[in-house]
C-alpha cells in the first residue's frame, strides 16, 4: 500500500509540473502576440521586422490544402511556426543562423485549443534546395533557416510534415537575456552536473554580448541573471543531452512567466521593447488582431515533441554531424496528424513516403 501511495503521489506531481510546463507555453506565446502587436499598431518603434510569406513557395501538399476547406479535417485550424534563432547579428535574424528551438503551435480556432509540438533541431530531414542546387538537401532540419530564412524553415516542415503552415514568429536568443534582466532575474534550480558546464556558457554568451558574466559557484534554487540564465538554456552535455537541454528551455519560460505573470502591461511592454530588433514575424496587425479578440479562451491543452521516442533514433551521419533520426518519417506524420488535427485516418502524400524512403536510406549505414 506505500508504494501504491507514492506512485500516486508522484504521479501527481508529474501531472502538476506538465500543466505548469504547458501554462508557461501559453503565457509566452500570448506575451509574444501582445508584444508585436502594440509596436505594429503604435508605432512607438520601426516595430517587428516583417516579411510576408509567398504561400506557393511554401510546398504546401495540394492534399493538405484540400482538407483545409470547409467540412475538410483541418479546417478551421492556424498552425505558426515559432523559431528560436541562435542570431548574433540583426541581419543573422533573417538568414545565416541556425534555429535553435522550432515549434508548432496549432490553434482550434473554433475552441481556442491551442496544441504545441516541438520538431528536435537535430532532427534528419529534407531541408528543400536553393537555386544553385538541382537536388533536394537531407540534413539536420536546423540548417534550413541557416541557408534560406525563415521561408525555407517553414516551407521544410510543410514538406516533410504535410503542414499549412504560412505564419512563423522568430526571435533571437539575445532577447532572451535582456527579457529576463528586465524581469530583475529568474529563480532556477541548478544542479550539480549542470553547475559544471553553465559557466563555460557564460563565456560563450558574454562574448556574443559583449559584456561581463557572474560565474556560478554553487548548485541549488537560486536566481540566475539574463546572461546566467541563457547559458543555462543552452547547456546540453549532461544526461537526456539534446532533449534534456529543451526541458530546461522550459524550465526557464516556466520561471520567465513565475516573474512576469506578476507585472502589468505597460512593464511587459517596456521590458519587450528593448528586445524588438529580435523579432522577426509573418504576422501583420490584422493576423494578431484576430488572434487577440478572444485571447482568454486561449488555453494550451497539450504539448509534444517530434519525432515521437518509439519512432526515433541515433545516428552519427559523418560530416552531417549527430543525428536524431524518424525511423518512419511516415509514422511520425500519422502521429503528427492524429495529435494535432484528431486525424485517425490520416494517409500522408506521396512526397513524405519519397522522404521517409530516402532517410532510411541515408541512415540505415549509421544507425546504432
Amino acid at each position: 500500500m506505500a508504494t501504491g501511495g507514492k506512485t500516486n503521489g508522484r504521479q501527481r506531481a508529474a501531472k502538476q509540473r506538465r500543466k505548469m510546463i504547458l501554462f508557461a507555453f501559453e503565457i509566452l506565446i500570448i506575451l509574444v502576440m501582445v508584444l508585436v502587436l502594440y509596436l505594429v499598431m503604435n508605432k512607438t518603434t520601426d516595430g517587428p521586422k516583417v516579411l510576408v510569406l509567398d504561400e506557393e513557395k511554401l510546398a504546401i501538399p495540394s492534399q493538405v490544402q484540400e482538407m483545409k476547406e470547409e467540412g475538410g479535417v483541418m479546417h478551421g485550424y492556424m498552425n505558426i511556426a515559432l523559431f528560436g534563432v541562435d542570431a548574433q547579428t540583426d541581419g543573422q535574424l533573417f538568414k545565416g543562423s541556425r534555429s535553435d528551438s522550432t515549434l508548432i503551435a496549432s490553434i482550434n480556432m473554433d475552441t481556442g485549443d491551442i496544441k504545441l509540438v516541438s520538431v528536435y533541431r537535430d532532427t534528419y530531414l529534407n531541408i528543400g534546395r536553393d537555386e544553385s542546387q538541382k537536388t533536394d538537401e537531407y540534413q539536420k532540419c536546423n540548417g534550413a533557416y541557416s541557408y534560406g530564412g525563415a521561408e525555407r524553415a517553414v516551407k521544410m516542415l510543410n514538406m516533410n510534415l504535410d503542414m499549412d503552415i504560412t505564419n512563423f514568429v522568430a526571435v533571437g536568443y539575445k532577447g532572451l537575456s535582456e527579457v529576463i534582466d528586465g524581469l530583475g532575474g529568474i529563480y532556477v534550480d541548478v544542479d550539480s552536473e549542470e553547475l559544471k558546464h553553465i559557466n563555460n556558457y557564460q563565456v560563450d554568451v558574454s562574448n556574443v554580448l559583449k559584456c561581463e558574466y557572474t560565474p556560478v559557484t554553487e548548485p541549488g534554487y537560486q536566481l540566475l541573471n539574463g546572461v546566467q540564465a541563457a547559458s543555462y538554456c543552452r547547456i546540453r552535455q549532461t544526461k537526456g543531452d539534446d532533449f534534456q537541454r529543451a526541458a530546461r528551455q522550459r524550465e526557464v519560460i516556466k520561471a520567465i512567466e513565475e516573474k512576469a505573470k506578476d507585472m502589468d502591461l505597460a512593464t511587459l511592454t517596456a521590458i519587450f521593447n528593448d528586445c524588438i530588433d529580435d523579432i522577426y514575424t509573418s504576422l501583420d496587425s490584422q493576423d494578431i488582431l484576430k488572434l487577440l479578440s478572444n485571447i482568454m479562451n486561449y488555453r494550451i491543452v497539450e504539448e509534444e515533441g517530434f519525432p515521437q521516442p518509439d519512432m526515433r533514433g541515433n545516428a552519427s551521419m559523418g560530416a552531417k554531424g549527430a543525428c536524431v533520426i524518424p525511423t518512419d518519417l511516415e509514422s511520425n506524420v500519422t502521429w503528427l496528424h492524429q495529435f494535432l488535427f484528431n486525424d485517425t485516418d490520416y494517409k500522408v502524400s506521396d512526397s513524405v513516403k519519397e522522404y521517409s524512403q530516402k532517410i532510411l536510406s541515408d541512415t540505415a549505414p549509421y544507425m546504432q
